[in-house]
Parts: C-alpha cells; structure tokens; sequence
C-alpha cells in the first residue's frame, strides 16, 4: 500500500479495480462466473484482504471520517481471527453478559499474543474499563 489513496478512488472495485484482490492474491478481474463454474475460484478468493480493509480506512480517513476508518483498521486485524471467537467476544462486550471485567481481558491478551490484533485488543480494554466504571458487569437480562 505505497501509494495514497483518496474519496476519488472509492469504490475501490470500479475506480480502481487493479488495486483489489481476494485473500488468495487472485485479482478481481479473474473472479468471473465462467471461473466460478469452472471450480477456479473458491470462498477463500472471495474473502476480504486486511489490505482492503486497510485501503478502506485509507479513503475513509481522506473522507474526514476518522471513527470509521478506525473500524476498517480493527476490521483488518480480524481476516484471520477465527468466527467462533469472534462471536464469543462479541458475547462479551455485550452488557451485562460478563460478570467482570476478567473475560474481557483474557479476550484483549488473547487478541494481541496469538492473533497479534493490538487494535482490537486495546479496543476490548477500552470497553472493559468502560463497563467497569458504568457497572455494566451486574447481569442485565
């Protein structure tokens, strides 16, 4: 991602097409019917690339748009994290579903050491002191 992209390139698929490519390197304009019915193309291909995500936030940030770009960045620290543990943090940061804030940091350390997603991690952190100072923690529901 060497060079800047801006709002004239988005959307990256129709302005910039050469710049998009599925999770396995394939490039957008080899993602066709013919090729799906042929087997050539896999779900992996249609994948999002942290890289996408990361040009994404580029463009968004460009766009004054700081807080999505933010979420574009996380976004990609997660490409690889597998579905059920995102599904069970997301669990967690749900109010009143942990019970203190211990969930939410063995989740933050998880994030970091083993899937190195610092954003994330620092991400649930935020929200587990959040939720310590607004007693969030008292089960709810």
């Amino acid at each position: 991602m060497s060079e800047k992209l801006t709002v004239a390139d988005y959307p990256l698929a129709e302005k910039r097409p050469e710049l998009v490519k599925g999770h396995g390197g394939k490039p957008l304009d080899a993602i066709t019917l013919d090729a799906v019915v042929a087997g050539d193309v896999t779900l992996g291909d249609l994948r999002i690339t942290p890289d996408a995500l990361r040009r994404q936030a580029e463009i968004s940030r460009d766009a004054g748009r700081a807080t999505l770009a933010a979420n574009f960045e996380r976004a990609a620290e997660l490409t690889d994290v597998p579905q059920d543990f995102i599904m069970a943090v997301y669990e967690l940061l749900r109010p009143g579903r942990a019970k203190d804030k211990a969930p939410l940091l063995e989740a933050a350390r998880t994030l970091r050491e083993t899937y190195k997603a610092e954003r994330m991690a620092a991400f649930v952190e935020e929200a587990a002191a959040v939720y310590e100072r607004r007693g969030l923690y008292k089960y709810r529901f």
